[in-house]
């Protein structure tokens, strides 16, 4: 078992097996979204568990709380404690401190977001464990409860913005994630100080905790998962549900460029060993994903002829061939003529 005193207050942070834990002598104001005792409480601790490896995601969903009840007991504390449950492994966990004044802000996270969604999309999902955000915040100050709540708001907003800078993608659509499936927030304060008022993301204390929660939850991410940073462009299109696969099964409708075997096997080549044409797919998918929210200014004109104009972009000439037809292909405008525009320019180098 590991503890780590936390400055200036009766606290402590224990990590031992699959649980890492902030426990308390003496009772913390706690906000959390915790499957267990979660809402407004005074308790004592805080878990986040692990979920072991021989567990299932049915028999997690099933009984949980055998899961919260053996770290309770491994960890010989009352029942006034709060729990989480996550996927991600508690060795891959990330904390920092920071400090200004008398005031004190520790953040421990866990992470990974292979469910990733956007809120706000129809999800239909049996699993509920992998890829859970799981964030702990502890706050040596006095905040009111409005003050709480607003940093509660503000630590969710800076998960979110660490998501999105690693351009991190629902598992149910492809849009922009913001979160997980099963994330769990707890935030706990021990009231000692000066009353704090404002807990936004502009307020100082909002500052403290947000860019605290938007480094712990890219580090835990990339000890789960690998790094995020540079990841192949092959990934990066999976994420956005549009894999080679899907790609080159399109375009076999067309007959023009062989079967969907064949394309898998050139779209592959090109996109890892020509730098040019995987910067300019990529860039293809950045406007499609401005396209489908409707944010292109009014005066770039049609999307269909705009699309096809920037297809020619990686051409010598002046335009593209209008003899083939590409309306059976269901792929955004931009991504469609882009990967047309790359295939074309290498099966005519017999690539």
């Amino acid at each position: 078992m590991k503890q780590y005193i936390l400055p200036n207050s009766a606290a402590k942070i224990v990590k031992k097996d699959n649980i890492v834990a902030i426990i308390s002598d003496i009772p913390l104001t706690v906000l959390s979204s915790g499957i267990y005792n979660g809402g407004y409480k005074k308790v004592n601790a805080i878990l986040n568990v692990s979920v072991p490896n021989n567990y299932s995601d049915t028999h997690l969903h099933d009984d949980p709380m055998n899961l919260i009840y053996d770290a309770q007991k491994n960890l010989q504390i009352s029942n006034d404690y709060v729990a989480m449950i996550t996927a991600a492994k508690i060795q891959n966990l990330s904390m920092t401190t920071r400090q200004l004044g008398d005031i004190t802000v520790t953040v421990i996270a866990t992470a990974g977001w292979r469910h990733g969604e956007s809120a706000g999309e129809s999800i239909s999902n049996k699993h509920y464990t992998s890829g859970t955000i799981n964030i702990m915040v502890f706050l040596n100050a006095n905040p009111t409860d409005s003050c709480l709540v607003s940093l509660f708001l503000t630590a969710t907003e800076a998960k979110t913005a660490a998501m999105n800078d690693y351009d991190v993608r629902s598992r149910y659509s492809g849009d922009i994630a913001t979160g997980t499936i099963t994330d769990s927030l707890s935030v706990a304060v021990t009231g000692q100080g000066e009353k704090v008022e404002l807990g936004g993301p502009a307020s100082v204390v909002g500052q403290l905790v947000a860019s605290a929660i938007r480094q712990v939850v890219k580090e835990a991410a990339d000890k789960q998962e690998g790094p995020h940073k540079g990841r192949t462009l092959i990934r990066r299109l999976s994420e956005r549900h549009l894999s080679i696969e899907c790609l080159a099964a399109e375009f076999s409708k067309i007959h023009v460029f062989g079967d969907q075997k064949a394309i898998v096997s050139l779209l592959t080549r090109i996109l890892t060993s020509d730098s040019f044409s995987a910067m300019f797919l990529l860039a293809a998918t950045k406007l499609d994903d401005d396209f489908k929210k409707g944010l292109l200014p009014d005066e770039f004109g049609d999307v269909t002829l705009l699309s096809k104009k920037f297809g020619c972009l990686i051409f010598k000439q002046a335009k593209q061939d209008d003899i083939f037809d590409l309306s059976e292909i269901n792929l955004p405008p931009f991504t469609k003529q882009a990967v047309f525009s790359i295939l074309q320019i290498f099966s005519s180098k017999n690539c």
